[in-house]
């Protein structure tokens, strides 16, 4: 028997609404602890005013939906099933022949596709709005202008270099990088030119460079090989395949990188030399965001489905909701020892979500299937 379409509609317009009523006011509730705290930032820093940090918190928002969306699905889930199942449509509907899986088709579609929105769709505008939340962040509220400025720091480079030989490596330091109007300057600048052994075949040593589109400009150069004279030059321009952005962006955090921009991203940085860890696992989670949300949907369903005659409903409930929030201690755990390489990332990200489904499996065939 196949459920009916106006009562899976049904089912699926309550359990919608209930979700994302609860993701506005889960939103507006952790925007406004956020904004408190930004608030007592601002007050140690003079040039943060009070729409600066309105700025700030507005670019966040999409930021924080697109975190608490797993939870908005669960307790949005708790309420709408609860809702049925006190008002016993739930229990006509099982009368009528309709099995908890056929009913619970509809809201797990429903959380799938809210996660595929959230990673296709809210990531990209998370990313552009949360990049333009942390500019201003490190600006105005972080000591010594933050990471991105890279002012005073610096910077370790690893790119591939067919120059001298095919396949070949180099690896540059430059000390002093300072970054000022999309123009990046450094000094103390010195490249190791290896080849696809890792012997070095040449150095470069300059006192001054300027990263420009697809090249180093060198100034007051020496060339130094093995067995030979140092080679003194004014001027050297060294092709790059690092732009003055994405090296601003290997140093931000990975949520200002959106979905589809992370898998070329993290080539680049291996690339490059920079770990891929933290972005690695960022692209694999938005990839488990779906699951995860169908999960919630289903967790929601085993906790809230029982009949109010049999009793023990707030209980149900509450075990429920600290289901789901030790879900998140499990995923904020395994992210840690993904991040630290203790785990692999994919298992990192993906484990969580699939014990939680395997979990809300088993609840559902004891109360369905006895």
């Amino acid at each position: 028997m196949t459920i009916p379409l106006t009562l899976a509609c049904y089912i699926g317009r309550q359990f919608a609404f209930a979700v994302l009523a609860m993701l506005a006011a889960l939103s507006a509730l952790v925007s406004l602890f956020d904004f408190l705290e930004l608030l007592r930032e601002s007050a140690t820093a003079p040039h943060a005013g009070f729409s600066i940090v309105v700025e700030i918190e507005f670019f966040r928002v999409p930021w924080i939906m697109l975190q608490i969306l797993p939870f908005a699905v669960l307790l949005g889930g708790i309420f709408a099933f609860w809702r049925l199942s006190r008002s016993s449509e739930l229990v006509v509907a099982r009368a009528a022949g309709i099995s908890a899986w056929q009913f619970l088709a509809m809201p797990v579609l429903l959380a799938t596709l809210l996660g595929v929105f959230g990673t296709g769709a809210i990531s990209p505008l998370s990313a552009v709005m949360f990049g333009r939340a942390e500019s201003l962040y490190n600006a105005y509220l972080q000591a010594g202008g933050g990471p991105l400025s890279l002012n005073g720091g610096q910077l370790w480079v690893r790119q591939a270099d067919s120059g001298l030989t095919p396949n070949g490596v180099a690896i540059l330091h430059a000390d002093n990088v300072t970054l000022h109007k999309n123009v990046l300057n450094a000094d103390h600048v010195s490249v190791l030119r290896l080849n696809q052994q890792t012997m070095l075949l040449q150095r470069l040593e300059a006192a001054h460079a300027t990263l420009n589109a697809g090249t180093w400009d060198f100034a007051n150069v020496d060339i130094l090989k093995p067995d030979a004279m140092p080679q003194p030059l004014p001027a050297l321009r060294f092709p790059t395949d690092l732009t003055v952005s994405r090296v601003q962006e290997s140093f931000a955090s990975p949520n200002a990188l959106s979905f589809w921009a992370l898998p070329g991203f993290i080539a680049l940085l291996k690339r490059s030399g920079f770990s891929a860890t933290q972005h690695e696992l960022a692209f694999q989670a938005l990839a488990a965001l779906p699951l995860l949300c169908a999960t919630m949907a289903l967790v929601a369903a085993g906790f809230s489905m029982r009949p109010s005659r049999r009793g023990g409903a707030t209980r149900m409930l509450a075990s429920g909701v600290g289901c789901g929030f030790a879900l998140f201690m499990v995923s904020e755990v395994a992210n840690q020892f993904g991040t630290s390489g203790a785990i692999p990332v994919v298992l990192a990200a993906w484990a969580p979500a699939a014990a939680g489904l395997c979990l809300a499996l088993a609840l559902l065939l004891h109360l369905e299937d006895g």
